[in-house]
């Protein structure tokens, strides 16, 4: 409610990306201040409940939403983001050496469509001050994924060796790792999701998680792969066979989308990627023949458009066994994780469920 009624007016008289930089920079503050974190679970935590928690990959995951990459790009505040409410979190998207991104505006609103559009650039301090980052973070309360992109300098024939750099220097410190492929504001970088690019790609990762594995004497980490949802049927049906082959653990359905579809608000002119309820049906679409195509034999985390606890739930009976949320959570605020939480949980039990796994893929059974 103080959201909705103070904090959401005045970021948004403000500049977009200088509003974001305002809540990073404060919930980093407020983690590392005594008895910060603590204030922030009393407010917003949501309790752990045996019916929404799961394992997955052999990672704890107390409950099914998660915050998506993009909001804590350089892992600036892990402490706060793991007291909100959610079940895990993205970090980044990283890259192996610092980039400024592109140039500004580059962060825009569509309030009547409950959307963003953003051509940031991958814009991130880079994996050395990360790591340190995540270093200063300590032990944390919820499984934190990195998700790991290439350079723009970096040509897509040598895409591997920054993938490979990001996982080297930052293995030790994320519990899974997220391959993105499909940000649709780096040059040619969604062309890695298609053939011979693409399996190249994913050997490369694959084979530097085994070597850090073997070089950390760990029982390894799973590797995501993100994708777009502008894909064709019979492009995701070749990339998600790619994917099954490649062995990686699971995938994120989906990026943000260059349709404009649906939307009326004058800044849908602007170039980039759109996030928000725009997204939520195409979302569910590619989640959905994602669980098809795989069989329901390959996790998926749901991201696109979670506004509401039926969106998330439409995603879970759709096949997803996680979701994410980012720009819900800019126009609800932060009371959204428990009511998503809560919500969810009257629908599994609406559907006569005891637990949210016998939800995941109903759609199809």
């Amino acid at each position: 409610m103080l959201y909705k009624t103070i904090g959401k007016p005045i970021l948004f008289r403000m500049d977009p990306e200088k509003a974001h930089h305002l809540i990073i920079d404060g919930l980093g503050g407020v983690g590392s201040f005594p008895g910060g974190k603590q204030v922030l679970k009393a407010i917003w935590g949501v309790a752990r409940d045996t019916s929404m928690a799961q394992q997955l990959w052999g990672i704890d995951f107390s409950n099914p939403v998660g915050l998506a990459a993009g909001l804590d790009k350089n892992a600036k505040a892990v402490k706060s983001f793991s007291q909100l409410g959610f079940g895990f979190m993205e970090v980044g998207t990283i890259t192996p050496q610092p980039q400024p991104g592109n140039e500004q505006p580059r962060l825009f609103r569509l309030p009547q469509d409950h959307a963003l559009i953003n051509r940031m650039g991958f814009n991130n301090v880079g994996v050395e001050e990360m790591a340190s980052n995540l270093r200063k973070a300590g032990k944390r309360d919820i499984p934190v994924a990195i998700n790991i992109g290439k350079n723009k300098v970096t040509p897509n024939e040598r895409a591997e060796d920054d993938y490979r750099a990001c996982i080297q220097a930052l293995y030790t410190y994320g519990d899974f790792f997220v391959v993105n492929i499909s940000s649709p504001n780096t040059p040619d970088l969604r062309n890695l999701q298609h053939g011979n690019d693409l399996e190249r790609l994913l050997d490369a990762v694959t084979d530097e998680m085994n070597v850090q594995q073997r070089k950390h004497q760990d029982s390894g980490k799973p590797v995501l792969v993100k994708i777009a949802p502008d894909l064709t049927d019979a492009e995701l049906e070749l990339t998600v066979k790619t994917i099954q082959n490649s062995g990686v653990s699971g995938i994120i359905a989906t990026n943000t989308t260059l349709n404009r579809a649906g939307t009326t608000h004058s800044n849908r002119l602007e170039t980039g990627g759109l996030s928000g309820k725009p997204l939520t049906e195409r979302s569910t679409e590619v989640i959905r023949r994602v669980y098809q195509l795989t069989g329901g034999k390959l996790p998926i985390i749901g991201s696109g458009g979670i506004f509401s606890a039926q969106d998330a739930y439409d995603k879970i009976r759709a096949g997803a066994s996680l979701v994410e949320v980012y720009t819900s959570l800019i126009y609800e605020g932060p009371g959204l994780l428990g009511q998503l939480n809560k919500g969810v949980k009257a629908l599994l039990a609406k559907d006569g469920y005891t637990h949210i796994s016998q939800a995941i893929g109903a759609d199809h059974k």
